[in-house]
């Protein structure tokens, strides 16, 4: 996501937009992206790796901060099998 000190012209438009088509209870929209990387087994040290590259790579840390990690996939036993790990 922009950090919250940088405009987010994307934000304020879809935010104006909202407002005029009568969604006034939501304001201050922020704009992201998102990343989606599919791995065979989910770990505590793919979650690690995931981590460092949205921090080192898939981010860029002077405009944006990286705002969760999340785990999404079906566990067979206990082990998670072909997860998307989104950043």
């Amino acid at each position: 996501m922009p950090k919250a000190e940088l405009l987010d012209p994307q934000g304020k438009a879809t935010s104006g937009a909202l407002a005029r088509l009568g969604h006034e209870k939501f304001h201050d929209v922020r704009i992201g992206k998102r990343f989606e990387l599919t791995v065979d087994a989910v770990t505590d040290e793919v979650i690690a790796e995931a981590k460092r590259l949205a921090a080192d790579i898939l981010s860029n840390s002077v405009i944006e901060d990286v705002v969760a990690i999340s785990v999404d996939g079906a566990a067979i036993d206990g082990a998670a099998t072909t997860s998307a790990v989104a950043l």
